[in-house]
């Protein structure tokens, strides 16, 4: 029986009995949930951005506005190569023995990918607001709704994890 010898890859860690490669098994399959959830908003509003050139009104945007659609359109085109490059990563490492790495790495650009993220939100919104109401207010609130993404994204997973038990540190770190 497996369980009758010992495993000398398993680890020390007493939530879970796994391998150093069923964990990475287990993260990437983690990562790409997140992935997807991600994934699909981006697209879409990566989409939406590509056709507002296309738009009537488009030419009637004063230069600063111009400058910040292209800005915005730069971003999101960086925060799609940050999000689908784990997948990318993924299908050029497989076989190689590398998950560990992969997961290290991939998990990184997701990291990447949503500050970017953050940063084509905040474009969008200064760009849709400064069309729809005053510079100054459209300011203010890209401002608040950034501070809010900040508060979700970052601050309220920081809490759980700092509020959380002292052991689950150690064993955080190994997941």
């Amino acid at each position: 029986m497996a369980g009758d010898t010992p495993d000398t890859d398993r680890t020390d860690d007493p939530g879970r009995n796994e391998t150093a490669e069923e964990r990475a098994d287990r993260r990437w399959g983690d990562l790409l949930q997140e992935l997807r959830v991600a994934q699909t908003g981006v697209q879409i509003l990566f989409g939406f951005l590509l056709t507002v050139v296309f738009q009537q009104r488009f030419t009637q945007l004063s230069g600063t506005d111009r400058h910040l659609y292209v800005a915005t359109v730069i971003v999101g085109a960086a925060t799609t190569g940050a999000l689908i490059g784990p997948v990318a990563m993924h299908r050029l490492l497989t076989g190689r023995r590398l998950k560990p790495e992969t997961v290290v790495w991939a998990s990184r650009l997701t990291v990447l990918g949503l500050f970017l993220l953050l940063c084509t939100m905040a474009c969008s919104l200064l760009l849709v607001l400064r069309l729809t109401v005053h510079d100054p207010l459209a300011a203010w609130l890209a401002g608040a709704m950034v501070a809010w993404f900040a508060l979700c994204w970052l601050v309220l997973p920081l809490w759980a994890r700092h509020s959380s038990t002292p052991g689950a540190d150690r064993i955080r770190e190994q997941e």
